[in-house]
């Protein structure tokens, strides 16, 4: 594959996470406070947990796997990522980290070519068997996956707290139609 050929596959799959980073956000558009704070599924976790988790997901991936960034990979390994949120957390600041983690994981993306392996795996995590993400292409894909499931998970939360529905095939609140 050409060197153009990479650059196109890899700014299509980051048109694919922008897609679903879309989604997550706009699905939570004019939720309060209380709502974002709110669990409504038997899991327990609230959208102000998920967006949390999907943040820590970013910074895993790209800054830490593929960039190999000290400060991240230090924070990773000393355990602090995840679901937990601390309280003083609005989920304004939640939404406000989310979309600068976005802006650091694409200058990340966009600096890295596609079969770039990564830079450091967080064994801690995920131990050094036989699962193992190999290249940006594979940590794209992955990202995108999980980012496309929780953004389903928000569907049905948003759906459940005042029965507004997003529509998928066009990425616009089912109001706008």
């Amino acid at each position: 594959m050409s060197g153009e050929s990479k650059a196109v596959e890899r700014e299509t799959l980051l048109g694919y996470l922008d897609s679903q980073r879309k989604h997550v956000l706009g699905i939570l558009d004019g939720l309060g406070e209380g709502d974002l704070r709110k669990a409504v599924l038997p899991s327990g976790w609230s959208p102000r947990d998920l967006v949390h988790h999907l943040t820590w997901s970013e910074v895993l991936w790209f800054r830490g796997a593929m960039a190999a960034d000290r400060q991240v990979i230090d924070t990773l390994v000393a355990g602090e990522f995840g679901w937990k949120v601390p309280e003083e957390f609005s989920g304004a600041d939640v939404l406000a980290r989310y979309r600068q983690t976005i802006e650091q994981s694409n200058r990340v993306i966009g600096a890295t070519a596609i079969d770039a392996v990564l830079a450091w795996w967080p064994t801690k995590m995920f131990g050094s068997g036989s699962w193992r993400l190999g290249s940006l292409r594979e940590v794209l894909m992955h990202v995108i996956v999980d980012t496309a499931t929780h953004a389903g998970q928000l569907d049905a939360v948003r759906e459940l707290i005042d029965g507004r529905q997003w529509l998928v095939n066009d990425d616009r609140p089912a109001a706008d139609h």
